[in-house]
């Protein structure tokens, strides 16, 4: 599923238990490992890197490290690029005392520009995550069938205990579609079509995905998807949110919140975002 997996490195504290998450994913997809740290190249920094690979045995064979010196997002952008990664990890931080989760702009630039998918830990552990619960957002937009497609893949590979796809009722179709009922038996009836209408999307683009042991629950709610998805996953105690991006931001994006960027604002678990 992903050849190359990528992890933009800072010589944190969190740097240790990233490399470790980064491991298990990389044994689990069988992938090579490319290690890419934005800054001067010292031998103080060097020892230490040498130190955190043994420590975390990783295979030397399948891991490459790049030292780049400049800008970190088109430095990081830009070896992505040059190694055809298909998977870049990237950690979040969690903000002193407060339940939510934040991203700085570096993070939020690279989760934007990356050329591939890009997963991002917001508690990486050096006994690794465990992805036992996984929502996909199964939302009605042009790469949804993709997002789907590797979000069960996804989850057959880690062995996910649950899979949600969360599809979503859009307001304003739900207002205009029962605004003409007279009736509130009518009304229902209406809403009942519309999320039957929303449950066959999933389950036609699920027809044509090979589920292997997955048994995915599908939901449909009503709402704004980037709230939906966030409650859902406090919810359920989600450990993986899948949903897509696909570039296209357009005249009313640079004006108003984008619900990606909504969501980036309160992660409330891991988030995989997929690109084609």
């Amino acid at each position: 599923m992903y050849q190359k997996i990528a992890l933009a490195i800072a010589f944190s504290p969190r740097m240790e238990a990233l490399i470790s998450e980064t491991k298990r994913l990389v044994q689990l997809f069988d992938s090579e490992l490319i290690l890419i740290h934005i800054g001067k190249k010292t031998d103080e920094l060097e020892a230490k890197l040498d130190e955190i690979i043994r420590k975390t045995e990783l295979d030397s064979f399948k891991t490459k490290l790049i030292w780049k010196e400049g800008k970190p997002v088109k430095m990081i952008m830009q070896a992505c690029k040059e190694e055809n990664v298909d998977l870049l990890i990237a950690g979040a931080l969690k903000r002193e005392g407060l339940l939510t989760y934040y991203m700085g702009s570096v993070g939020r630039k690279i989760i934007r520009k990356a050329p591939c998918s890009v997963l991002t830990l917001i508690e990486p552990k050096l006994d690794s995550t465990v992805f036992e619960k996984i929502v996909i957002n199964g939302t009605q937009l042009e790469i949804t069938p993709h997002v789907i497609a590797m979000g069960i893949d996804f989850s057959k590979i880690i062995n996910a205990e649950q899979v949600h796809i969360l599809n979503e009722i859009k307001m304003y179709g739900l207002q205009m579609g029962t605004a003409s009922e007279d009736s509130e038996e009518e009304a229902s009836q209406t809403r009942r079509e519309l999320v039957q209408h929303e449950m066959k999307y999933v389950e036609d683009i699920l027809e044509k995905i090979e589920l292997g042991n997955v048994r995915p629950n599908i939901k449909v709610t009503g709402g704004r998807w980037a709230v939906e998805l966030a409650r859902f996953c406090e919810k359920i105690d989600a450990d993986l949110l899948v949903v897509g991006d696909d570039h296209k931001l357009n005249f009313f994006d640079r004006i108003f919140p984008h619900d990606l960027e909504d969501l980036l604002s309160t992660l409330p678990c891991n988030l995989l975002i997929v690109k084609n």
